[in-house]
């Protein structure tokens, strides 16, 4: 008879995750305590906020969030309540448009706006310039400035802000806001005084969000506040792995944005667990739109200039450089070109080698990352080793860890014997695993629930082992989600940059690192090609796995 190796492999994969967490958050930690002999000293916390060079990154982020997080409620919450409680036209697609918007990754979203109000060759400045005659030493946006990037931020912050709010109002009971008119209250006092208030813990919630995805991002401060001449905290700690490199700086620079995080995560988790309204009585009625009348023409077209900030105008200047010999120049019929794609493909050397490790590594972070988080959430939703709570808790403990904090942590862990990592593809698919785990664990996670476990309990009486139950009974129940979480991993891992832009090499560049590396060369035309190409590759992955009809939730991009 042969031995029953479910419970090593189970116990392997839990120790796996530990490593996977533990090892180089614990490095992170060590290294910003020591200093470069070696011994215990908290003098890199002290260099850090005695140094103006820091502090002033610091406060700049703060100013980024805190302005990114009003900017996304008094866009998202009016233009949710639009399209989830009044008779809009257009309303659903307005609603598909804001979350095709998540599509673009915002470094790419950053390069578009770069493209559009670059001070000098921007193309909504040149088409100023035309209109009023204004002279060409004057420019009327200038995106590199602290305005300018949290503009940028905020438009592809917004979605995420806008989601959960017009779920909320999705799910609010109809009978509270009919109840009001009853009583003689108008629509506006009815709004103010039983919608919004009830809304308000989601609008909370995504006030955290927004003041979360601006704290950790990397790509368009990169992007657009370097060559304004300032930092971010992000940049600020990707800063100090140019040469000179100063890791111990770095890990403990990466410190108070770890611990921001965790805190912002928990205030998060505190609001959306506080319930804003309790029905009873079972069932409640979908409420009512509130007829706009006059009002549906300006609706719309609020809602369409919101959607023109990330969508409309980014990929009309990306598609404007992709076929135009000269970027700031307006492709016309007779000057449309397929120079930029030819030069791209077929002559730009890095090309083919990030494009081959981007698919190698998008396919191997998505076989990797779904097969752990299926057997991670199989333990714990079936308590098949001890200490499974805590195993739930390590497969969502990356949500706490931004990626480009993360790429600290592994630098510091595989730049050193037994485990000399840097430098190889193994580094940066630990990173991509690493990060996506949370998303994909909370969908199979869920996804479990609904299949009861009496259909493995029945295997097991067979005599078939943990492993065999899950491979042919429970597995094949759940193909759509694993399918699903395979793709959402898959897309991930190509948007990623913040990790990848600390731990890659000249022969582990992959597709984002090459986009963002291009801006310092300036070929424009080339990056446009690039990003237009990720983007296509992301929509059609997304496409794909919406026919499965099921849809994790996707981290962030960076």
């Amino acid at each position: 008879m042969m031995r029953d190796l479910s419970r090593p492999i189970l116990l392997a994969v839990s120790g796996l995750l530990a490593a996977m967490i533990v090892l180089p958050m614990g490095w992170l930690l060590v290294v910003s305590l020591t200093d470069k002999e070696g011994a215990a000293t908290l003098a890199n916390f002290v260099a850090l906020f005695t140094d103006p060079t820091f502090v002033e990154p610091l406060i700049t982020t703060l100013i980024i969030a805190c302005s990114v997080s009003a900017i996304c409620c008094l866009v998202a919450a009016p233009l949710g309540w639009l399209v989830a409680r009044t008779d809009m036209p257009l309303a659903g697609i307005v609603r598909t448009l804001v979350m095709a918007s998540l599509v673009t990754p915002p470094f790419v979203g950053a390069i578009a706006w770069e493209m559009l109000a670059a001070p000098n060759s921007g193309l909504l400045n040149q088409l100023w310039r035309l209109v009023s005659g204004m002279p060409s030493d004057e420019a009327l946006f200038d995106i590199y400035s602290l305005t300018g990037l949290i503009f940028v931020i905020s438009c592809y912050t917004f979605p995420y802000v806008f989601i959960l709010v017009a779920n909320a109002l999705d799910r609010m009971p109809g009978e509270l806001e009919d109840a009001s008119s009853m009583l003689g209250a108008k629509t506006w006092q009815t709004a103010r005084h039983v919608t919004v208030p009830l809304a308000l813990p989601t609008l909370l919630a995504g006030a955290l969000v927004a003041f979360l995805q601006a704290l950790n991002l990397f790509g368009s401060p990169a992007i657009l506040a370097i060559p304004a001449g300032f930092h971010t905290l992000t940049t600020r700690i990707w800063s100090l792995f140019q040469f000179p490199p100063k890791p111990e700086l770095a890990a403990a620079a990466s410190v108070p944005l770890l611990v921001l995080t965790i805190l912002l995560l928990r205030a998060q988790a505190a609001v959306l667990g506080r319930r804003g309204y309790a029905v009873l009585g079972g069932k409640y009625g979908a409420p009512r739109p509130i007829r706009l009348g006059w009002g549906k023409g300006p609706a719309v077209a609020l809602a369409l200039f919101v959607l023109a900030m990330p969508l409309f105008l980014p990929y009309a200047a990306l598609f404007n450089s992709a076929f135009s010999r000269v970027a700031s120049r307006l492709v016309t019929p007779e000057t449309i070109t397929l120079h930029n794609v030819r030069f791209t493909f077929l002559e730009l050397s890095s090309t083919m080698p990030a494009l081959k490790n981007t698919f190698l590594l998008a396919t191997a972070s998505a076989t990797l990352g779904a097969l752990l988080a299926l057997l991670i959430a199989y333990i714990v939703a079936r308590k098949a080793v001890p200490g499974h709570r805590l195993l739930a808790f390590l497969a969502t403990a990356p949500l706490a860890i931004p990626g480009i904090v993360l790429g600290v942590g592994l630098f510091l862990a595989y730049t050193r014997p037994p485990l000399a990592l840097y430098g190889t593809l193994w580094i940066l698919l630990i990173a991509f695993v690493t990060i996506e785990l949370p998303a994909a664990y909370q969908q199979l996670g869920s996804a479990f629930h609904a299949v009861h476990p009496e259909l493995e309990e029945a295997g097991r009486m067979l005599g078939a082992t943990r492993l065999r139950t899950l491979a042919d009974i429970t597995a094949p129940l759940l193909r759509s989600a694993v399918i699903a979480t395979w793709c959402f991993i898959f897309v991930a891992t190509i948007r990623e940059l913040s990790a990848a832009v600390i731990l890659f090499t000249s022969e582990t560049k992959v597709l984002s690192v090459l986009i963002f590396d291009l801006k310092e060369s300036g070929d424009v035309g080339a990056i446009a090609v690039l990003s237009l190409s990720m983007v296509a590759i992301t929509t059609i992955v997304i496409a794909a796995a919406n026919r499965l009809h099921v849809r994790p939730q996707m981290r962030p991009a960076t």
